[in-house]
């Protein structure tokens, strides 16, 4: 029986021929990416769930309150400056990174756009400073970690105490008030469109373009890949302290708007604000399915976190139960979303 010549057996099939067993994995990955957006459909649908819950039980206990139409729209009003945050946070924590400074970037970021000086400037001078202190605020922390090579935890708690030092010194430890009328009159219902709060729109506009940025763009499946496996991306040719720069300055961005936001809001400055943002907005980001080991998540999970939260607050708040309530309430939420992403991965890779 004559053999096969050599190059039979060891040379991989010819142009043309039919793949054998070997293309099984690509297929695989195909059904798992399929899987894993079935998933995420599958948690975003069970998060509209507990909020429809929520109502419920808001409409249930206080009817005449919860319904109002101007509680519906504080509600909004209340998730749009955290909702803009979370975005920024979203993306960083799908890159691999964390970014724990993101209230203080907010309290600094405000503080410096309604000192007397800037206020001098106008309605323009105010956005351009709480932007730019943002954007400033967002580069150190991209430079110290993707240059640097700091851990991101360290870079932004370092970050998080200097901003607060430095709203402090600015502030002198007193509210900095607004006198530009032209702020102040977007935070009145007479600028309302259609009934929408301005700031409303504007989260709106940014849970948007985080969307597009993320599912829509090659910046956003190269931060799902250095999240996932940054050497691997590296390999890939992704210059991967490029891409965490830019997330860190696309989080100082979105805290420069949350800061202009505010000052619309509270028309003021006070370097108290933003307090505790970065753990709303971590845990909002988590409900929403995004992992904090990198690599996945989504904006509209993370939007409808921040609304769950908001609502949440906003009934306790109605029935007078004390703050120390809401945040066992919201520890607990954590602490099954948690639960839940792990069962979650763990079926995904049987």
């Amino acid at each position: 029986m004559t053999q096969p010549a050599p190059s039979a057996q060891h040379h991989g099939p010819e142009k043309g021929t039919v793949p054998g067993p070997a293309a099984a994995p690509p297929s695989k990955q195909g059904g798992g990416l399929r899987a894993l957006g079935l998933r995420a459909d599958v948690r975003n649908l069970s998060l509209l769930g507990v909020l429809a819950v929520l109502i419920a039980v808001g409409g249930f206990t206080e009817p005449d309150a919860f319904l109002d139409t101007g509680n519906l729209q504080l509600i909004l009003t209340q998730s749009s400056v955290i909702g803009v945050v979370t975005v920024g946070m979203t993306l960083v924590i799908i890159g691999g990174g964390i970014d724990l400074s993101v209230g203080a970037m907010v309290a600094l970021a405000s503080v410096w756009a309604t000192t007397l000086a800037t206020q001098d400037f106008g309605f323009a001078g105010i956005l351009f400073t709480a932007v730019i202190v943002g954007l400033a605020a967002g580069l150190v922390n991209g430079v110290l970690i993707a240059y640097g090579r700091m851990v991101p935890f360290i870079a932004t708690l370092a970050m998080l105490a200097s901003a607060r030092g430095l709203a402090l010194q600015i502030t002198d430890g007193k509210t900095q008030i607004v006198t530009v009328q032209s702020v102040l009159d977007l935070g009145l219902p007479d600028s309302y469109v259609l009934g929408v709060p301005p700031l409303v729109l504007v989260f709106a506009a940014v849970t948007v373009v985080g969307w597009l940025i993320l599912n829509r763009t090659t910046f956003g499946r190269r931060t799902v890949a250095i999240g996932g496996n940054a050497e691997a991306a590296r390999l890939a040719g992704i210059d991967v302290r490029r891409q965490r720069l830019y997330l860190y300055l696309l989080s100082g961005l979105c805290c420069g708007i949350a800061a202009f936001m505010l000052i619309i809001l509270s028309g003021s400055g006070q370097n108290t604000n933003g307090n505790l943002y970065e753990l709303d907005a971590i845990a909002a980001a988590i409900i929403g399915g995004t992992l904090l080991s990198g690599g996945r998540g989504t904006i509209v999970g993370s939007v409808l976190g921040v609304l769950v939260f908001t609502t949440i607050t906003n009934i306790f708040a109605l029935n007078n139960l004390q703050s120390d309530v809401q945040q066992i309430a919201k520890g607990a939420i954590i602490v099954a979303a948690v639960l839940v992403q792990r069962r979650t991965l763990r079926g995904g890779e049987t």
